[in-house]
């Protein structure tokens, strides 16, 4: 199997501002959710909110993840209505805020992203690639943003007894092949795909996907990588995710290395930092 990751030339089109992954960016992480696995509750009111928004966009960060549905393994059902009453208006008083802020809305609900983008949201986040909402592949279409689709199994509340795979890293390939062509027939140009750390797989079969992701990049589309603070680093350390920044750091430049062109964080500036160090190293490859 070539792992060599291949050398593309790709952008994403947000809100009119073309983005290019050539140089990998930095996906800074909202959530707004009670019960996420690290920062639940924390940003629970409009100067919380901002501060971090502010905080994360000048350490580098080219998008900020909206997210008020906790996918964790195991995370409480969150209705409908109850994901929009959390999510909309915070997209509004960041767009008052900073309305040059690329948001992106980690939702799999075609309502959702649909309100979302009218506030002024500039991306959809899918941890289903639209397995979970029969509408979500329309929507997007004819909203014409950037739709990152994610694999997994099942459901955040059965995901994690869903990890028996005959080859883990042909299934994931074989997913990601069947929705992006399932994206296209909807006129879904601008394809990231991540392939779901954490999400219907076991601590080692992370560990075997990040190994192989560059494998991932023979699909021609830029790869996501979410590891941030995950049990997949934790675990492996033997500590907690409060503790588990410097493991982050360390995989950030392996996915990089690997191939990934956004990474999903909770601390942008050492990330900033990892993607610094990276684009110093390729450009020596060249001099």
């Amino acid at each position: 199997m070539d792992s060599t990751p291949k050398q593309l030339s790709m952008s994403i089109n947000c809100r009119g501002f073309v983005i290019d992954l050539e140089t990998p960016k930095v996906m800074g992480i909202l959530n707004i959710t009670p019960d996420s696995f690290y920062d639940g509750g924390r940003y629970k009111d409009s100067k919380t909110i901002l501060n971090q928004v502010e905080t994360s966009l000048r350490d580098g960060a080219t998008f900020i993840d909206v997210g008020a549905y906790s996918s964790r393994p195991g995370a409480d059902f969150v209705s409908e209505d109850e994901e929009l009453k959390r999510i909309v208006p915070v997209v509004n008083l960041i767009v008052n805020s900073f309305p040059e802020c690329l948001i992106s809305i980690d939702t799999f609900r075609a309502k959702v992203v649909s309100e979302c983008v009218a506030a002024g949201a500039a991306i959809c986040n899918d941890i289903s690639a639209g397995r979970l909402d029969n509408q979500m592949l329309a929507t997007v279409g004819q909203l014409q943003v950037p739709y990152i689709m994610m694999h997994m199994r099942g459901t955040p509340q059965t995901m994690q007894q869903m990890t028996d795979y005959d080859d883990l890293l042909g299934a994931v390939f074989q997913y990601f092949s069947e929705r992006i062509q399932a994206a296209k027939t909807h006129n879904i140009k601008d394809i990231v795909i991540d392939p779901g750390f954490g999400f219907a797989k076991t601590l080692n079969q992370n560990y075997e996907i990040l190994n192989q992701l560059s494998f991932l990049t023979h699909l021609n589309r830029p790869v996501l990588a979410g590891i941030s603070r995950k049990s997949m680093i934790y675990k492996t350390l033997n500590c907690s995710a409060n503790e588990a920044l410097n493991g982050t750091t360390a995989l950030h430049s392996i996915a990089l290395m690997n191939g990934a062109k956004i990474l999903r964080v909770h601390d942008v500036k050492p990330a900033m930092e990892c993607v610094t160090l990276f684009n110093t190293l390729k450009l020596s490859e060249i001099q």
